[in-house]
């Protein structure tokens, strides 16, 4: 499979972007090399590393939504060098994101890059730490899809995410590996959080990539108030450990 000639990702996927969509991916790997170049924002801009290490890998957890578009509200935590948020924001064009990430020269870099992309009046940026915006009444129980990849370990990861979640919202954890104690400790985690594991999803990438995991969270009730616990306390006191 060459990469530069996707055709085959967009088959493995089931969903086949517009013209305007794909126009939109490549235009993306352009400002990410350039941005890259300036700020190292990430390794994986060229070839597979960005088809399908990057866009590949965040759009597949999500590709149902991806067929159907509705125009929901998702939220992308630590977004590093724009991913999977710009990947979605391209794939689902009636959506809402918000990106955040605490390092304030990636988001002004992302955010030139969605000014670039022409998707500036649907993405907003962040630079703020999750802890706080998790105990923001602005912020809290605001979306339908908070996601994160890459970030901390997965009860960390859903602590952050889960009070972000309207009563109907689904946190997303993307993971590479994962075993029966990771998802043991995220039982624990979620119970803490009144929410439960919905889905556990496993797909092995394209050209050898490796196996990804996507895990789904839903709520149960309401997040106890106390959750995001102070900046730090969470990764450094897991739930579920």
């Amino acid at each position: 499979m060459s990469a530069e000639e996707p055709a085959a990702l967009w088959s493995l996927l089931g969903w086949q972007p517009s013209e305007l969509q794909l126009h939109q991916f490549q235009q993306l790997q352009a400002e990410l090399r350039s941005w890259n170049a300036r700020l190292n924002l990430t390794r994986l801009v060229d070839g597979d590393d960005f088809w399908i290490a990057q866009v590949f890998d965040s759009l597949w957890p999500l590709v149902s939504l991806i067929k159907t578009a509705p125009p929901v509200r998702l939220i992308d935590v630590g977004t590093g060098g724009g991913f999977p948020g710009l990947a979605l924001a391209i794939a689902l064009p009636d959506a809402q994101l918000t990106l955040v990430d605490s390092v304030q020269r990636k988001i002004e870099a992302v955010r030139a890059m969605a000014t670039a992309l022409g998707l500036a009046q649907r993405v907003e940026l962040c630079s703020e730490r999750i802890e706080k915006l998790g105990q923001d009444p602005a912020w809290r129980h605001r979306f339908d899809w908070a996601m994160a990849r890459a970030v901390a370990p997965a009860p960390v990861v859903a602590e952050y995410l889960v009070p972000l979640l309207k009563p109907q919202g689904h946190a997303l954890l993307y993971r590479g590996q994962w075993s029966p104690p990771d998802r043991e400790q995220l039982d624990r985690a979620a119970r803490s959080l009144n929410a439960r594991v919905e889905t556990v999803e496993a797909l092995d990438l394209p050209a050898g990539r490796g196996r990804r995991h996507a895990v789904s969270l839903v709520p149960v009730a309401g997040c106890p108030r106390q959750y995001p616990r102070a900046v730090g306390i969470p990764a450094k006191q897991p739930l579920g450990g």
